[in-house]
Parts: structure tokens; sequence; C-alpha cells
């Protein structure tokens, strides 16, 4: 291409003239398309690469060099253009006959070939670059040069780290890995993750998060606005989540950490969405929380025995170790006693607000317990008996079986002593409340034991103040 097109000028072809002397059309010769002239074309395209590119003539002149080229090593497209190789600037000259050697030998074979070379820095310093060469062929099909791209290889390495991370990541990590675009829609799921949202890693992309997550969903989506928006939190997130499976709902713990993810090629950080690491560590959770639980309650039943010690009435060290079992186990509590073949009212917290277990007055009226009371049946089976009211029954449920009518759950346990029953203790839990567990029934089983003592004491004093030496029970 001759310098007067290079340089943009029309010298070649008059304003008014088409190629071969043809007026130009109309339009164009008004409004058309200015060529950028190819030289130019090819100076900007380089120049913009994010690669550092040179190139070299057939006798080893440097050609082109970019604006990385001049980034990594410090020098510029002046100075470097027009240098016959790198010796004496860009490499040592004991190092440089080698280099140019093995750049210059790709003219005469195919394809690329890839070296690591230490070259040097204006400022005297040395950096290690990895090279991509490859040869130029002029119109005539001879060896024209050569073409060279290269890159810092530490800057290369943290590169294919980052790709093998991210491999590793979506496929062999244990712990779950999710991304998602801007609108919280899963767009890469890794295999941990697809089993604990229980589907397919393909089948879970796209689909919102509501779909996965019954209950929960809305803290997690919380969570993944307030990366999009200000940022990763300071500290993973424990989130509580129930999911829907095949097999029904299941309640997981996840600890949660969260990142934006932004394109790197962009001036401006461009939002691609974020990403959601997790592990289930619902086991773990649970077992701390029944720790917590039974520290608690060995807590609670320790200060119940000390405190009972100190009643000079055996019904109100009942009461009392009721009171201490309360506290985070149960709203209502009541005790029934054995009097013949029937169960009286002996104690009872009150009905319409939280209060201390208290003697009732007036006692000795028989309850009118249906036949398959739960209370009838602890008595029935000497042992611990729980019961749940049905969906939309519980103040039917209760007042049917002569408890508070806020009552939702129940937990029966028979009061033993000295090889008799004395009656049952009866919990009680309102809605709010999860229903009674086997662990549940163990603690009441243990309350029952303290306050079957205390009344089997405050029946034996009231036996011998009046003479009768038979006390109640079977």
């Amino acid at each position: 291409m001759s310098a007067s097109r290079s340089s943009g000028t029309t010298d070649a072809l008059g304003p008014e003239e088409g190629p071969e002397g043809r007026p130009a059309p109309p339009e164009a010769q008004a409004d058309g398309p200015v060529a950028i002239p190819g030289s130019e074309l090819l100076a900007a395209l380089l120049d913009g690469m994010d690669a550092a590119l040179c190139a070299f003539d057939a006798r080893g002149t440097v050609t082109h060099w970019n604006r990385e080229a001049e980034r990594i090593l410090g020098w510029s497209a002046a100075e470097a253009v027009g240098r016959p190789g790198f010796a004496g600037w860009a490499v040592r000259r004991a190092d440089a006959g080698e280099v140019q050697g093995r750049l210059m030998a790709v003219m005469d074979g195919p394809g690329r070939q890839v070296h690591e070379f230490a070259l040097l820095r204006k400022d005297g310093g040395r950096v290690l670059v990895r090279t991509q060469s490859a040869g130029v062929r002029g119109a005539d099909g001879k060896p024209a040069g050569v073409y060279c791209a290269f890159s810092e290889v530490h800057a290369q390495i943290d590169l294919e780290r980052a790709i093998a991370m991210s491999e590793a990541l979506f496929e062999d990590a244990s712990w779950g890995v999710v991304l998602v675009d801007v609108d919280l829609r899963p767009t890469v799921v890794n295999a941990h993750a697809a089993r604990a949202l229980g589907g397919g890693r393909t089948a879970l992309l796209g689909r919102p998060l509501g779909e996965l997550i019954v209950q929960g969903v809305e803290d997690l989506e919380g969570a993944l606005q307030h990366v999009l928006a200000a940022g990763a939190p300071a500290a993973p997130v424990e989130l509580w989540v129930t999911l829907r499976t095949a097999e029904g709902s299941r309640r997981r713990c996840w600890r949660s950490g969260f990142m934006r993810l932004a394109s790197p090629l962009a001036e401006e950080p461009v939002p691609l969405g974020a990403g959601w690491l997790f592990q289930d560590i619902t086991e773990a959770k649970l077992a701390a929380q029944d720790a917590d639980r039974a520290r608690f309650r060995s807590n609670q039943l320790h200060r119940a025995s000390r405190s009972a010690a100190e009643c000079e009435d055996p019904m109100e060290a009942a009461t009392t170790s009721l009171d201490y079992a309360l506290a985070g186990f149960a709203d209502h509590a009541l005790i029934d006693l054995v009097a013949g073949e029937r169960l009286v009212r002996a104690a009872a917290t009150p009905s319409d607000a939280p209060g201390p277990c208290l003697p009732v007055a007036g006692g000795g009226i028989p309850l009118r317990y249906v036949h398959g009371h739960p209370a009838l049946q602890a008595v029935d089976r000497t042992g611990s008996v729980r019961a749940t009211a049905g969906a939309g029954e519980s103040g039917e449920w209760a007042t049917g079986r002569q408890w508070p009518a806020d009552s939702v759950h129940a937990l029966c346990a028979v009061l033993r002593s000295r090889g008799r029953t004395l009656g049952v203790v009866t919990f009680l839990r309102s809605a709010h409340r999860a229903a009674f567990e086997r662990p549940d029934a163990v603690y009441a089983e243990s309350v029952a034991d303290r306050v079957a003592a205390a009344v089997d004491l405050y029946q034996a004093l009231r036996a011998a103040g009046s003479g009768d030496s038979s006390p109640s029970g079977v």
C-alpha cells in the first residue's frame, strides 16, 4: 500500500472519482463511509489487544510493538521498532543469539511454537515471559517474518490456576457451588450442589430458587441481592431452609459464603451475577442444639432438686419441680392423681396466662376423661404418651380433653413411686411450639420421677396424720 494511502490522503484518486477513474456515486461523494487505511487499522487493533504483540521481518528487525508490550517491558514502540532483534536492550547479549534463533526458526516450520524467555525491562529488571510465535508468509508464499505474542509467566500461571480451580470446583468439590445471574437464577451448578438441592445439574439451571426451596428462600435471595449491591459479607452465613424433594420436605442448615462476580475485561465492573458456596452442616447443628438442650435441662433438674429440698410441704416441692421443668419446654403443666379408679386434678398452671403450677382449690372431684384419653393411656401403659391435634381442630381437641384451649401438643408421663402408679403429669404446648419428640419424653419422665417422689411423701404424711395406713395409688 502506498504512503499516500497509509496517510489517509486522496492524492491517488480525485475527490470526485471512484476506482479506474469512474465518478463516485453521489451518496458516496456526500455521506458515504470513509475507509480507514489498512496500516492505521492494524496499528489500532494491535494497540487495543490485551496480549503483548511484536513482529519481526525476515531479517529479524522489529516491525511492530503494541502498548501491552510497552507496559510489560517499558520500551515504547518508537524505541523498539527498527531495532535488529532483542540483543542488548530486551535480552542480555549473552542470550540474544539463542533467543533470536528460537524465535526466527518458526519461519521455516508449520504451526506455532511456545517458548519461555527471560527478557529485560527498560529499568534493568528481568521478567520471565511465555511466547507464542508463528511465521508470516508474503504474497509469493515465501517466509516474510515472524509475529510473537507474549505474556508474563506468572500472569499466565495465575490464569491457568484460576481455570483449573474453576473446573475443580464444578467437578470435584466437596461443597456446593452455584453461580446465579442478576435475576438470581442458577446458571452453573456443581454436582455436590445438585445433590443437595435434589435435582440434576442441568435441570436446575434457569429455575427460580423458590421452586426448589419451600422455606428460607427469602433469606437466601436477600443475601444474594446484598452481594450484588454491596459485595460479599465479611463472614459465612448459616441459613436454615426447607427443600421440596420427591420424598417430601427436608429441613437443612447450610453454612454459606458469597461473592460478587464481575467481568475482568471491562473498564468498569460489569456484574455477571453472584457465586454461592455452601456446606451442609445440619447434623452438626442438630447435635449442638441437642447438647445445649441436654445441658440446659440438666441444669434445670439440678436447680429444681435444690429448690424442692427447701420446701416443707411435699406438694409444694412437686409443683416447684414442674415450674423449673416448664422453662423452655412447655406452656402448661397438670398433675392428676389416682383416686380409686378415677383421676383427680391436684395442681395446674393457669389456663389463661403463664404462671406457676399451684394446687387446685377444692380438688377431689373426679375428672370426666373419656375412654382413650392420653392421661388414661399413660396410666394403663405405665409409660409416656404423646398426642397432637389434627389440622384445624386445636380448640375442640383441647377442650374435649379438659385442657387449656390453646393446647395443640400433649405429653403425659405416669407418676410411679414404690412400685405404684400415683397419677399422671401432663405437659402441654401451644401452636407456636413444635410437637413433643422422644427426647422430650425422656426429660418428662425424669421430671415425673421427682414429682412422684414428692407426691408419695405428701400422701404418706397425710395418711399418717389421718391414721390411714394405706396411701392412695395403684
